[in-house]
């Protein structure tokens, strides 16, 4: 493998860890194994800490493919808590108001499930890195400063229900570049006329990228350590001495 000239990476991110974290842990055993001050490492797509699944990380020249990498359709399977709301739309802050959920259905579910697929329109979380003003629309959030977020087009290809149950519901979602499933759950929390909030999230593709494609990050480390160490003709980078 050649990683200065460019490879890619599929990465089982663990929870808990931000992207940041599963990149600058690849950019280190890569910087490490090969010698050198600086690398390009970058991924296709970001993950919440509180996600897992396919992250794919690109080094080298494949960085140049990242922006066609992450334009691939994905597919998450989320877990759903009803009658309840965070800030956040998930666990990353606590539950601010509880709602009924007596009337909700499996075949309401379903129906509400179908009325999200095909073309919508989405308002990101207030906490996510979409930019306001030049800011990270999180920064503000985490602050208690109210941010508003402009609705943005996006295409729902499926909404499989997995699971029901009275106070949750697990679903597959196939969908666009730049979907939110925590503010899918939202929506689909006052479409019940109720409240929702993401409980778990795993993305279980990434355009071909399934997880049977990826590797954990200790193993993606344990793969650069043993490869060996070539650099092309073109390398011009700074090696340790």
């Amino acid at each position: 493998m050649d990683f200065l000239s460019g490879e890619i990476l599929c990465i089982d991110k663990p929870l808990g860890w931000t992207s940041f974290d599963a990149v600058k842990r690849v950019r280190g055993a890569l910087t490490r194994r090969l010698g050198v001050r600086k690398l390009k490492v970058g991924h296709a797509g970001t993950l919440d800490p509180l996600a897992t699944g396919v992250m794919i990380v690109c080094t080298g020249r494949a960085t140049k493919r990242i922006e066609e990498l992450q334009a691939g359709v994905k597919e998450y399977i989320a877990t759903i808590a009803l009658g309840a709301t965070t800030p956040s739309f998930d666990l990353e802050t606590e539950i601010d108001a509880t709602y009924p959920t007596d009337h909700i259905t499996r075949e309401e579910v379903e129906k509400v499930l179908r009325s999200f697929t095909g073309t919508i329109q989405q308002v990101p979380p207030a906490f996510s890195a979409c930019k306001v003003d030049g800011k990270r629309a999180y920064k503000s959030a985490r602050a208690g400063v109210e941010v508003e977020l402009k609705p943005r087009t996006l295409v729902i290809d499926e909404i499989e229900l997995l699971e029901y149950a009275p106070e949750s519901i697990t679903v597959r979602v196939v969908c666009s570049k730049g979907t939110y499933i925590r503010a899918l759950a939202r929506d689909i929390g006052a479409a019940l006329a109720s409240g929702a909030h993401l409980t778990a999230l795993r993305r279980t593709r990434v355009g071909d990228i399934g997880i049977a494609d990826c590797v954990s990050v200790d193993r993606a480390a344990d793969i650069i350590a043993s490869v060996p160490v070539e650099y092309p003709d073109w390398y011009e980078g700074t090696r340790k001495a």
